[in-house]
């Protein structure tokens, strides 16, 4: 990582500034995203039964609709995290975010209670389905479509913001400093702080997901679909309330801009001085402006790097670039600082595009492991069935038990072999994950084939309602694999984009990691799309009777997609450079420019990635 120490003076405004945030916010933020996740998994782990039973929909159709729907619901956090940075803050387009979703939860409810909403109901062959249509599934794309402007608010800013909450916690007084061992480390206990923030993040988020799957999938299965939705639509209203119920506490940072202006401001003014010529050692003339930087670089500057170089043009003075009133123009001079903003997207999007392929694996749990599931033995005694759709508990309980042991048993093991505070950095995490999510989506490919070779020895293969006796256990391995795969990954991709991305861009951060899964949503309904037309009359891989279908060779399909990916990702770690900040002197007004490498790259000698 790196990190920066930044000078504050002292008064009253310091003090009720060191009152707020800390710890002490996480019970009201955490508590609000664990209703949202609980909110969002109840209505969406079940959605695929929802669409094939109730609306009548066909299984490819229904798989790309939740697949375009999920793609949608990480695309909108972009225009979310824009909002955020530039005009509303992080809290208020989170109470936004949380209404928008609020008014898509009560439109499913009233699309499950109403039976206008829905088709009738029918038992082919005798009574044979018919689709919805028309308004009944423009109810359902408008509830869909408020429930991702939603997710638009919500996802790019509680991460965030909850991290906000520790900004303010470095030590100001200089015995605090000597006690901690000076500002750096100071700023490592933060960052330690902050890793530890990131892990009871993405706990909660599989504690809510793990409620949801187990008692909404059952109430919807047995009891009700307007029961259903309904209970998580009153669980999304108890996390406005909870929300903002801690205003008082929260630290509130200012948006300083719209940072896409910024970035298209240095990329105009570069591409305007690209014949400009360049002195020999240009480094110490390019342009540098403290105070018109100041709200964008509030914990320290970005420092000049030897990266991508033709974007310093940028920040060349040349006549006409700086009024006479001092003030530049932005679309023709930028300083290092905002040069070194784009320039720091510009490296991480290599590896954070690696994170695509990982939603792309994952697309499939949601839809054809269900239909698998539906169509196995899931009784756990002679009168309990196991929901399909709850499979997916052994996921998100896997994932829980590889967090919690993340910190208490790898990370020490861990320390003791890289000598790094955090066990290993983020990179081999990431990279870590991506190696065990290969193993999890082929053994997805293993136990469909095995499934499919029971229906076949029983008769079944063209009778897709029976049930295969073929245990639905089975599926757990993949569904385990897969959780310790995004404990592993998921967590170290959000804390790359947190750490790497500049300062006045972390709810744009935050919206690339749910581009990448929005991203990969769509790539999965375009390969399911190619792969059903490649295969259409020469086996038909993807089918609505899965026993004739071959589900398991699409699982391989994917498996060696994922295996390119992670060979892509090692390139791309091994070309990547680290942004470099400043570390300003606490009690010194001017500032030191220093480089500041608290962590290298490749694990402070421990081996690096691999």
């Amino acid at each position: 990582m790196s990190f920066a120490a930044v000078g504050r003076n002292n008064g009253d405004g310091e003090q009720k500034k060191r009152n707020k945030g800390g710890f002490r916010t996480m019970p009201f933020i955490l508590g609000n995203d664990i209703c949202d996740r609980f909110a969002t998994a109840g209505f969406g782990a079940n959605m695929i039964t929802y669409l094939t039973q109730q609306l009548h929909l066909p299984l490819v159709d229904a798989s790309n609709l939740l697949n375009n729907f999920g793609g949608t619901s990480s695309l909108t956090p972009i225009l979310g995290a824009l909002a955020a940075d530039s005009f509303a803050g992080r809290f208020w387009t989170i109470i936004a975010g949380s209404v928008f979703y609020q008014l898509g939860m009560v439109g499913l409810v009233v699309s499950a209670l109403l039976p206008s909403l829905r088709p009738p109901p029918c038992s082919p062959p005798s009574t044979p389905c018919r689709r919805a249509f028309g308004w009944q599934l423009g109810v359902l794309y408008l509830s869909l479509l408020c429930t991702s402007l939603g997710s638009g608010g919500l996802r790019p800013c509680v991460v965030m913001f909850g991290t906000d909450q520790f900004d303010q916690e470095t030590p100001t007084l200089p015995e605090q400093q000597e006690k901690q061992g000076g500002a750096a480390d100071a700023a490592e206990a933060v960052a330690e702080r902050k890793r530890r923030y990131f892990n009871l993040y993405f706990f909660t988020m599989g504690v809510a997901a793990l409620l949801a799957v187990t008692v909404v999938v059952y109430i919807q299965d047995n009891v009700g679909w307007g029961w259903g939705f309904g209970i998580p639509a009153v669980a999304m209203l108890v996390s406005i309330v909870v929300f903002v119920v801690g205003y008082p506490l929260y630290v509130r940072l200012k948006p300083g801009g719209s940072p896409f202006t910024r970035l298209a401001q240095v990329a105009a003014a570069a591409f305007r001085k690209r014949n400009v010529a360049v002195p020999e050692d240009y480094a110490g003339v390019l342009y540098q402006d403290k105070e018109l930087d100041a709200l964008i670089s509030t914990t320290g500057r970005l420092l000049h790097s030897n990266q991508l170089t033709f974007l310093d043009r940028a920040a060349i003075v040349t006549p006409g670039d700086i009024s006479v009133s001092g003030q530049p123009d932005l679309w023709r001079l930028s300083t290092v600082h905002r040069v070194e903003e784009l320039k720091s997207i510009i490296r991480l999007l290599p590896i954070w595009s690696a994170g695509i392929m990982l939603a792309t694996a994952g697309s499939h749990n949601g839809t054809f492991t269900i239909m698998q599931a539906r169509s196995m033995d899931r009784h756990v005694t002679d009168r309990f069935e196991i929901p399909a759709a709850s499979m997916s508990i052994f996921g998100t309980a896997a994932m829980l038990v590889s967090l919690a042991l993340y910190d208490r048993a790898f990370v020490p093991l861990a320390r003791r072999v890289t000598g790094l505070p955090s066990g290993i950095n983020y990179f081999q995490r990431m990279g870590v994950g991506l190696a065990i999510s290969i193993l999890g989506v082929a053994a997805a490919a293993l136990v469909e084939a095995k499934r499919r070779g029971a229906a076949a020895a029983h008769g079944l293969q063209d009778d897709p309602a029976a049930v295969v006796p073929f245990s639905v256990f089975w599926l757990v391995p993949q569904f385990a694999v897969h959780g310790v795969a995004g404990a592993f990954s998921s967590v170290a991709h959000m804390e790359f984009l947190y750490d790497q991305a500049p300062e006045s861009m972390r709810s744009s951060a935050a919206a690339l990691f749910w581009l990448a899964s929005s991203i990969g949503h769509y790539l999965g309904t375009v390969l399911v799309t190619a792969v059903q037309r490649a295969t259409r009359g020469r086996g038909d891989w993807l089918q609505d009777n899965i026993n004739r279908g071959r589900i398991d060779s699409y699982y391989w399909l994917v498996t060696c997609l994922m295996v390119l990916n992670f060979g892509y990702y090692i390139v791309c770690f091994r070309f990547y450079t680290m942004k470099p900040l400043e570390m300003a002197d606490e009690h010194d007004d001017r500032g030191k420019e220093l480089e500041l490498y608290p962590v290298e790259k490749n694990g402070a000698g421990a081996g690096g990635l691999v």
